[in-house]
């Protein structure tokens, strides 16, 4: 059985680390809080040092940590990761930081024999806990493979998106888009509150729509994802009933922060031609051709 350090145990990296130990995997563990520590050594895992300490020894180290500086700091400050890892082993972060900050650390694990994987987690803490995480997974085949076994003991769906740096990216893709979605939902159901409906009646109307279902598994797979621009619903339409959202907020003097910016860009797709396309289309393009994509 592999010997694995695992350095972070926060509201993420605490259950996870219990989920491996109960997996049967010996754990050496390290974080700053001694409370963390200690709650997952209660569960079989040995508490280590520092993050060398952790590593030392061990085949593969996790990483659970907020920020990209703190991931360096632990790999590379006093007593870091870097000091007690073998050549040979891999190094699996599962932070949430940018993939510039995930490709430099994995260059200069590199450069000591030490691979890489990125694989940040999807889901909540309510998941890491039940162990039916999903993993967004960045790396070379072989190391992934090496450690598929291990992050399916944490959850229960890896997707492998490329290179190393690849989950990161995903990572980003996911929650920019849940945020935004987060925002423009609030906004809506403010405005629709304002106007008298009631939220358990806009939620069960937006349950069977796409604005409650998610664009990506009902409009976007027969449209934008195929690059098809005939129109299952114009674009001309979407512009036109975003601009009678707008304006029915305005006069209920409720803020459509998302909405005023949205309906630009609807109005700069228009002016590009794409007002007869379909609206997923017509937007994916315009927005690829404002960011220097040829298609």
């Amino acid at each position: 059985m592999e010997k694995i350090g695992f350095v972070g145990l926060g509201q993420m990296g605490g259950p996870m680390s219990r989920n491996l130990v109960r997996g049967g995997y010996a754990l050496q563990v390290y974080d700053l809080s001694a409370a963390a520590v200690a709650a997952v050594v209660e569960t079989g895992a040995v508490a280590a040092d520092d993050p060398a300490a952790a590593a030392r020894g061990a085949d593969v180290v996790f990483t659970m940590l907020p920020v990209g500086a703190a991931v360096e700091a632990a790999c590379f400050g006093a007593n870091g990761i870097a000091q007690g890892i073998a050549a040979g082993a891999l190094l699996v972060d599962m932070s949430t930081i940018l993939p510039a900050e995930t490709r430099r650390i994995g260059e200069r694990l590199a450069a000591q024999g030490v691979g890489m994987v990125d694989a940040p987690v999807g889901r909540t803490s309510a998941h890491a806990v039940a162990g039916t995480s999903t993993f967004m997974v960045g790396g070379a085949t072989a190391d992934i493979e090496r450690v598929r076994s291990l992050l399916m003991a944490m959850g229960e769906q890896i997707t492998v998106c490329g290179p190393l740096g690849s989950g990161a990216t995903m990572k980003l893709v996911n929650n920019y888009i849940s945020a935004v979605v987060n925002l423009a939902t609030a906004e809506g159901l403010a405005m629709g509150q304002k106007a008298g409906l009631d939220l358990a009646v806009m939620a069960e109307v937006l349950s069977h729509t796409p604005a409650g279902r998610g664009h990506i598994t009902t409009t976007w797979p027969e449209k934008a994802l195929l690059d098809d621009p005939s129109p299952a619903f114009m674009l001309d339409l979407a512009t036109k009933d975003l601009g009678l959202a707008v304006d029915l907020a305005a006069d209920l003097q409720v803020p459509l922060a998302t909405g005023a910016v949205s309906r630009q860009l609807y109005q700069v797709a228009q002016a590009r031609g794409h007002g007869r396309d379909d609206w997923t289309t017509g937007v994916f393009r315009t927005i690829k051709a404002l960011g220097g994509m040829t298609q």
